[in-house]
């Protein structure tokens, strides 16, 4: 019910920022979190940053201190802005939409983006 799209994603080198955008479109719930996970070759999906409709964030260690997460709840967008990247921060980025449980949504869902491509190099 929910349609997530990622933009923002490139080539950047070591040190360098980018910022990445999606947006949400479709049922909207009133409780919700919004945020990124990535996944490099030959590793697992891990957790970027989220944040809830209520503007609480939360981040993985990796990145504290060099990732900003925000979001425009009359856009249903979130973003990532990320600085000083690493070369380990190459990764696929996916979007993430999360139904926090409330009484009219029982059950916690989420939905996914399809992913942007960001590369970290010289």
């Amino acid at each position: 019910q929910v349609q997530l799209v990622e933009s923002g994603g490139g080539l950047v080198q070591p040190g360098g920022s980018l910022m990445l955008s999606c947006s949400a479109s479709g049922y909207i719930s009133g409780a919700n979190a919004m945020g990124w996970y990535r996944q490099a070759p030959g590793k697992q999906r891990e957790l970027v940053a989220t944040i809830t409709s209520r503007y609480r964030s939360n981040y993985a260690d990796s990145v504290k201190g060099r990732f900003t997460i925000s979001r425009d709840n009359a856009k249903n967008t979130v973003y990532l802005q990320m600085n000083s990247l690493k070369p380990e921060d190459t990764a696929v980025y996916y979007c993430n939409y999360h139904v926090i449980a409330t009484i009219i949504e029982a059950s916690e869902k989420d939905y996914w983006g399809k992913g942007t491509l960001v590369t970290v190099s010289s």
